[in-house]
């Protein structure tokens, strides 16, 4: 006989990769929206791919204490767990194996269970419940889940999440961030991969600079932050405001590939090239993945929101930053990423409400600058 239709949604982070890590979870019921069970607990130090099994984990393991014959649907954020524990990819870590096994035997005790990605923006609840069990963790303390468990209710969730911005009137106000990539540099100008690289703004970066600060001249922002990089801190200070450096505002890190030029990596180093085309899990030769920097930036922004409530926040940083921030507010595949174009100088702008999605208004805005904006990071 087949049992309850539960939808898991779990996921995990790492502060640092490998850092103070921790993982949450979450089993809905489909047929009423309610929420049975919620889990999160820190794990010590480890790796994002490690806390999201184990995320995985806690959330099968709940869902067979729920209901032993359960017809379940594991929703998450990771492709490559999504991907592996649905037998398209093989599991070589050696510290992922157990993880992949202990989930797979779990899974074979429920009625059935199948695996579903969906994009970060979607496992939100999970998320929270992740950063929860880190925070109470840096606290010196165990997280607890709220008492009484309140479920919440599925009408107003369906009907948040289906708000149509300027049509239905949200219920807070929301917090806008203002997204200003950085002036020109050699490397920008050269098409190089740039990401830690501290290279300067060019002649050009700084009349871009200048550029935006005169179109921002007049908007209030209650708080401007910025990538510690040179570039990002150079177009910060000529918007001549205070501004707080959030270090997880930094390009990704392109490892042996900072410096060359596409074309250099393509005839150097073919087969990482493609790999790294082809899942944004993978990393350069020494350097960081795409999810991995996404996933940092996500981060940051979430503290930022936190500390400013429907506020108006400048934010200076990169292209793939930016980039990554639109695909989460956009409720988008990660290779959406290969398919946005952000200008030099441009700016983005995107509205987080706390009652449901967010609303990009703007992207790629160069108005004020499009005499001397050219493309590339």
């Amino acid at each position: 006989m087949s049992g309850r239709r539960l939808v898991i949604e779990a996921d995990g982070g790492s502060r640092g990769n490998p850092g103070p890590a921790g993982y949450g979870a979450m089993v809905r019921d489909v047929a009423t929206g309610e929420v049975l069970a919620e889990r999160a607990a820190a794990i010590g130090t480890a790796t994002n791919n490690v806390a999201e099994y184990q995320g995985l984990i806690a959330g099968l393991r709940a869902a067979a204490e729920i209901d032993a014959a359960a017809v379940v649907e594991a929703r998450m954020d990771s492709k490559l767990v999504v991907e592996q524990m649905s037998g398209r990819w093989k599991v070589k870590h050696p510290s992922m194996i157990p993880l992949r096994a202990e989930a797979a035997e779990l899974a074979g005790t429920l009625g059935s269970v199948r695996y579903t990605w969906i994009p970060r923006a979607r496992n939100m609840h999970a998320d929270r419940l992740a950063n929860e069990a880190m925070d109470a963790a840096a606290e010196g303390r165990s997280w607890e889940p709220p008492t009484p468990q309140s479920p919440e209710p599925a009408p107003r969730v369906a009907a948040s999440t289906r708000r149509l911005s300027g049509w239905m009137a949200p219920t807070t106000a929301p917090t806008t961030t203002v997204l200003l990539r950085h002036g020109q540099t050699a490397m920008s100008r050269e098409k190089r991969f740039s990401g830690v690289i501290d290279a300067p703004l060019t002649e050009t970066g700084h009349a871009q600079a200048a550029a935006a600060a005169t179109r921002l001249r007049d908007v209030h922002f209650d708080a401007v932050y910025s990538s510690p990089l040179k570039r990002a801190r150079q177009t910060a200070e000529a918007v001549g405001r205070e501004y707080l450096i959030e270090e997880d505002l930094r390009e990704t890190d392109f490892g042996g590939w900072e410096g060359l030029t596409f074309s250099q990596v393509r005839e150097r180093d073919t087969d990482a090239l493609d790999a790294w085309l082809a899942d944004q899990t993978v990393a350069p030769p020494g350097g960081e993945s795409i999810v991995t920097s996404s996933t940092r930036v996500h981060g940051a922004v979430r503290r930022i929101i936190a500390a400013h409530p429907g506020q108006r926040v400048l934010i200076v940083a990169h292209v793939t930053p930016i980039k990554a921030l639109t695909q989460l507010a956009l409720g988008a595949e990660p290779n959406v990423l290969y398919r946005l174009h952000l200008d030099l100088a441009s700016l983005t702008t995107i509205d987080w409400y706390a009652d449901g999605p967010a609303v990009v208004r703007g992207f790629n805005d160069i108005a004020h600058a499009q005499h001397l904006t050219e493309s590339g990071e």
